[in-house]
């Protein structure tokens, strides 16, 4: 599982790896807060398990749809409250409406060196490999 920041003219590209689409979706989520310089500020962290749990649900038409759908979630919570997270533990039911579930620790953005606008649709296609799933992802900054 991983991720790694590939060449694109204008915006920003990510491939991520991961051995089922769950470990990919967090990778991606990784990848893209490493490419904005997303920090997290450990010294006003929850400390309690109560407060350390936070649900996010998205739903979508297909795996990149869905992709593209969680990681804008992300953005929006990033932007809006400050947050990103982190330990991702995530479900996907694929079906004619493709739902992911999430459960994530929340940590307090401490720096974010590059705003990403958008997560977008351009040429993203999950893809099956050897060791599991992968795909590109291109973000618009």
């Amino acid at each position: 599982m991983g991720y790694r920041e590939i060449p694109h003219t204008a915006d920003w590209a990510l491939h991520v790896w991961g051995r089922d689409l769950p470990e990919l979706f967090a990778e991606a989520a990784r990848g893209m807060y490493a490419l904005a310089g997303a920090q997290a500020d450990e010294a006003t962290a929850p400390r309690q398990a109560s407060e350390a749990a936070r649900k996010l649900e998205v739903q979508a038409p297909d795996a990149e749809s869905l992709l593209v759908a969680f990681l804008s979630e992300l953005l929006y919570v990033q932007e809006q409250e400050q947050l990103l997270f982190e330990e991702f533990e995530i479900e996907i039911t694929p079906g004619e409406i493709w739902r992911l579930s999430m459960q994530a620790r929340p940590q307090p953005l401490r720096n974010l060196v590059k705003a990403i606008k958008a997560v977008t649709f351009h040429n993203l296609a999950i893809r099956r490999s050897e060791d599991g799933v992968e795909t590109e992802i291109v973000f618009d900054v």
